[in-house]
């Protein structure tokens, strides 16, 4: 599989590959709506199928991961794309990784302790916040557990 960036010669087909896996292009993170359209990041491919992909957003020395989703689980895909993620802030020169994900979401919660992210804040009834503005966002999550709360993990860089 080739890691490649995300540019202009392939952004309408992460746009896509986004409204498949996400049903729209905003994200809502911390109360805050992000264009996913407009986001930088790197995705895998295989032949020309987009096999993972992970997004981020650049801020006052700051990468927030904002996306990381693979096509097939426990194969590395996703392990090579935060690695990626990791190498570009040294790159860049900034401070720590951000990312935000669910209360509900145990396998991603699981994923980034094991690779050196910490659990840095919860955000209490965050994802009830962010259904007013996205209403689609369900109710019940994964392994049927009520879905209300985000939690921030951060690692330094």
């Amino acid at each position: 599989m080739n890691c490649e960036r995300i540019d202009s010669a392939n952004r309408e087909v992460i746009n896509t590959f986004i409204r498949e896996r996400w049903y729209t292009t905003v994200m809502v993170i911390r109360g805050r709506q992000i264009d996913m359209t407009a986001t930088e990041g790197f995705f895998l491919r295989e032949q020309e199928k987009v096999m993972g992909l992970i997004t981020y957003i650049v801020y006052d020395g700051i990468l927030e991961i904002t996306s990381l989703d693979s096509l097939r689980e426990n194969q590395g895909i996703g392990s090579m794309l935060v690695d990626r993620v990791v190498r570009e802030a040294k790159e860049r020169g900034l401070q720590k990784i951000v990312l935000v994900t669910t209360n509900d979401n145990i396998n991603a919660i699981r994923f980034y302790q094991k690779r050196g992210f910490d659990m840095a804040h919860l955000f209490r009834n965050a994802v009830d916040v962010a259904r007013k503005v996205k209403p689609e966002i369900p109710l019940v999550g994964e392994y049927a557990i009520p879905l209300h709360h985000e939690i921030e993990f951060e690692r330094v860089i």
